[in-house]
């Protein structure tokens, strides 16, 4: 209604202004000089009003683009108070804003779920500019993953892990590839994933990390068990044969030393290799007994447990070989209410091994020490720290210590750190190692 008023309203402006410019062409024409004094004032002040109204008008489109332009929907014009012709505009002008406003408040919604979900998945996921690298967004689980609590730029990331960096700027879009990454914690493998988007006319990367460490160590430690569980099978089943057969004839040959003639020493000979093929089959029957034992470890007994008693146990019971070895042990355990949720004695199987090796390793060293030490990350996760002054291991030696029956040692049987590595999986935790040649090691049980 208030529309076709101000229609109307106009109409009749156009009409009034239109009479009174017909009325002064008829004046001038007719020579009616005296009377363009009272018209000539009327269709100036009729343009007047026209400019001004169009004035108004440009100058309420004007606020309504700026509101636009800067996003500004929440704005409202006033349609009660405003002249009846402006009130129509006013009116648009609300009407879009308002949908503007839902459009964005949609888009707002849309936005947040989709960051609270990509926040809340495992896998780390990071975008950046192509041009110059500026990080745009990087969600919990990467900062967690990668322990780094803001990355400005892309090649910010060179500082701290110039292989990783390497490998991100070389991903090619929609291809992905496995590389490693390092934190506090030590090297993991990762998969990383690439792809691009350009928006505004700016080109973007969107990478995603995936840990695939626990799905390898899982999947290895199947491998191994499987192998395990063959090898053994087979080596018993081929040897207890031996060992019985050895018996039998170091029993015959007892029985007819009465008849031989042991005059050259053959017949010692003979009975000295029979003991020999019964020692070393019994010797390889108990090395496979062994091995067999690594894959029956059962679900843990698990229990709350304070840290501070098991770094106690195990100083009781390795104290005598400190002092007889003069190695120097440092506890650092600044809270002393650390507890863990774990199977006791499965944990000080664990560190046992681990002091052991350490042990090990310090042995050439003038002052060997050795450093247990518990504390929480940053993340919150319990960490169990065993470290020493060793000599330390190669880059080659780190990838294969955790492999059953590789060992350094030259009477040793490669089984520790797999069974430590095997008890920590079964308590959904991790261990890694950190070494540098002549400067010593360090593993980390990471619950």
């Amino acid at each position: 209604m208030t529309s076709d008023y101000s229609g109307r309203k106009i109409i009749l402006r156009v009409m009034i202004l239109l009479a009174t410019l017909i009325l002064t062409a008829f004046l001038l024409v007719w020579k009616q000089y005296i009377y363009l004094i009272v018209t000539c004032p009327l269709v100036i002040y009729q343009v007047h009003l026209f400019i001004k109204a169009q004035r108004k008008a440009y100058s309420e489109l004007n606020d309504f683009v700026q509101s636009i332009q800067y996003k500004d929907f929440a704005r409202s014009f006033d349609v009660d108070h405003a002249p009846a012709d402006l009130q129509p505009l006013r009116r648009g002008f609300n009407n879009i804003n308002e949908a503007f406003r839902r459009v964005s408040k949609e888009k707002e919604t849309q936005y947040q779920y989709l960051q609270k979900i990509l926040e809340l998945v495992d896998t780390g996921i990071i975008s950046y500019k192509v041009a110059d690298g500026e990080v745009l967004w990087m969600n919990e689980s990467l900062k967690k993953m990668l322990q780094l609590p803001y990355l400005k730029s892309i090649a910010s990331l060179k500082r701290r892990d110039s292989m990783l960096y390497e490998e991100i700027v070389s991903l090619k879009p929609g291809t992905s590839k496995i590389a490693s990454a390092q934190n506090e914690s030590g090297s993991f493998k990762i998969i990383l994933a690439g792809t691009s988007f350009q928006t505004d006319g700016e080109k973007y990367n969107l990478v995603v990390f995936q840990n695939v460490d626990e799905a390898l160590d899982e999947t290895e430690a199947r491998a191994w068990d499987k192998l395990l569980n063959v090898m053994t099978h087979e080596i018993m089943n081929s040897i207890a044969p031996i060992s019985s057969l050895a018996d039998t004839l170091k029993k015959r040959l007892k029985e007819s030393l009465p008849r031989l003639n042991n005059d050259t020493g053959s017949v010692d000979d003979l009975e000295l290799g029979i003991d020999t093929i019964k020692r070393r089959s019994e010797g390889l029957l108990k090395f496979a007994e062994t091995y067999r034992n690594l894959n029956k470890i059962g679900e843990p007994n698990v229990r709350k447990v304070l840290i501070r008693d098991l770094f106690e146990g195990i100083n009781r019971l390795m104290q005598p070989t400190f002092d007889d070895k003069n190695i120097n042990v440092d506890v650092i355990l600044k809270d002393t209410s650390l507890t863990l949720e774990v199977d006791a004695s499965l944990i000080e199987q664990v560190l046992i091994n681990l002091v052991v090796n350490a042990i090990e390793a310090v042995k050439e060293k003038q002052r060997p020490g050795i450093v247990l030490s518990a504390y929480r990350d940053n993340y919150n996760k319990m960490i169990i720290k065993v470290a020493d002054n060793g000599s330390g291991m190669s880059a080659e030696v780190m990838e294969k210590i955790f492999v059953p029956f590789f060992s350094t040692k030259k009477n040793g049987s490669g089984i520790g750190l797999s069974l430590c590595k095997q008890i920590m999986m079964l308590h959904k935790g991790n261990i890694q190692a950190q070494s540098a040649e002549g400067e010593g090691s360090a593993f980390l049980l990471q619950f």
